[in-house]
């Protein structure tokens, strides 16, 4: 479960992680119950989730033609710092009493700028730390750690909150970035030789986006978490709705719910972790995502506080091991030069779609309510993930296909159009990825 801590590099990166991440979720649940606090309203809820993540969609795939250019590393270190400076710049105006609504929702749409260049050279960073033999368990180690964060970062902002008010969770988020600078200060990488690419940025970027649209199982891979983060990871958005008026839990009932679901969480993410190989992962993505949207109608079913928390353990499960295997299917099948694009893309899925939903999210609960927005969201998690099912034996061919050099089940390839040599395949993907 552990192989891939021993690359001394990945396990400076984890650890980092593991003392940081816990502050970036403590000023989430912060931050949401602030603007909670000073708005009282479902839709600005919405529209705060949106400001924070929608610069994602917008950034990544320029955040992934960098992360293909340029240093990672480099960029890494360039983001944790402005995200440290975000925070400590939160955290000076709610405990100088000076915070208003807009303040915040420039700071969290900074944040998504900042996260659309983090994202794509985080995940594409990862291999470089390990190597593609250790790569499945360094990205199901990098979402335990995400999700142990999970699971005491909202318990801590649900106390610290109610006993200290949201600054000191701001202060304390901007403080643990610290770790994760000192652990990629430390590192010593070996440099990497990249492609020389003639071709312009934006060239570039429409490579990858050609790449990913010729590739059946990257492409339906892609759509699914699209469709998932669209319409069920919104949920969380509207959880200081469930907390205080449906469920009547307060700052510490919202704390306990997120843990909840952080700690469902990380047992997928455990579980991952625990697989030897990579194999039979494709099977796993649609019954988890029906688990997800499953789990979803229930929690907005619950009227009862514990019932609620118990049925996110499931949910939180499911939603982990479809985003995780996802990435490890994903991360198998593309080749390194391409890498940083092809999970720009990953991120404008994964993180970009899930603004959009929030903002439809916080509409929609102003008018049938938070119980059925989530209802409905988990409903069509359920219809995406039945569709992705219908079209496995589709997926399962060109996997193998890309495996054994043939060209894509759907006759379509994808071909450099920056100037930029493409490497061979690394294989592909490997054998029974399906």
């Amino acid at each position: 479960m552990l192989r891939a801590l021993r690359h001394r590099n990945f396990k400076l990166f984890f650890f980092g992680q593991l003392l940081s991440l816990p502050g970036t979720w403590i000023q989430m649940v912060a931050q949401s119950w602030l603007i909670y606090r000073l708005t009282d309203s479902a839709l600005l809820l919405g529209l705060a989730g949106f400001a924070s993540q929608f610069p994602v969609f917008l950034i990544a795939p320029l955040g992934g033609a960098l992360a293909d250019r340029f240093s990672r590393h480099r960029l890494l270190i360039g983001t944790q710092l402005a995200s440290a400076v975000l925070a400590l710049a939160l955290a000076a105006l709610t405990l100088s009493g000076q915070v208003e609504v807009w303040h915040v929702f420039t700071l969290a749409s900074l944040l998504g700028v900042v996260n659309g260049f983090d994202l794509p050279a985080r995940q594409a960073f990862t291999v470089q730390l390990v190597g593609r033999d250790d790569l499945p368990n360094a990205i199901a180690l990098n979402s335990s750690a995400f999700n142990a964060a999970r699971l005491v970062g909202p318990a801590v902002a649900g106390v610290l909150v109610g006993a200290a008010g949201e600054g000191w969770c701001f202060l304390l988020n901007g403080v643990s970035y610290v770790t994760v600078l000192a652990a990629l200060l430390a590192m010593r990488l070996t440099p990497t030789e990249r492609p020389v690419h003639t071709g312009s940025m934006l060239a570039h970027i429409v490579d990858g986006v050609r790449y990913v649209r010729g590739h059946l199982p990257i492409r339906s891979l892609l759509l699914l978490l699209g469709m998932v983060s669209l319409a069920g990871m919104p949920y969380a958005v509207l959880m200081p709705v469930f907390a205080d008026r449906i469920l009547h839990g307060g700052p510490q009932g919202l704390g306990i719910l997120m843990s909840c679901a952080g700690g469902g969480a990380l047992v997928g993410a455990l579980l991952l972790a625990a697989r030897r190989s990579p194999r039979g992962l494709g099977a796993w993505v649609p019954w988890a995502a029906f688990g997800f949207g499953l789990g979803l109608v229930g929690f907005s079913l619950s009227r009862s506080f514990w019932l609620s928390g118990a049925l996110l353990v499931p949910t939180g499960f499911a939603m982990m091991v479809q985003m995780a295997a996802s990435n490890t299917l994903l991360q198998m099948m593309v080749p390194d030069a391409l890498r940083g694009r092809v999970m720009s893309l990953y991120s404008m899925m994964f993180m970009g779609m899930a603004p959009l939903g929030s903002l439809l999210a916080g509409s929609l609960a102003g008018v049938i309510g938070a119980p059925g927005t989530v209802a409905g969201g988990g409903a069509l998690c359920m219809l995406a993930a039945l569709w992705f099912r219908r079209r496995l034996p589709q997926i399962r061919g060109a996997i193998r296909g890309a495996g054994s050099g043939e060209p894509a089940a759907d006759g379509r390839g994808a071909q450099p159009v920056d100037g930029a040599r493409r490497p061979e395949p690394q294989s592909g993907a490997p054998e029974r990825l399906d």
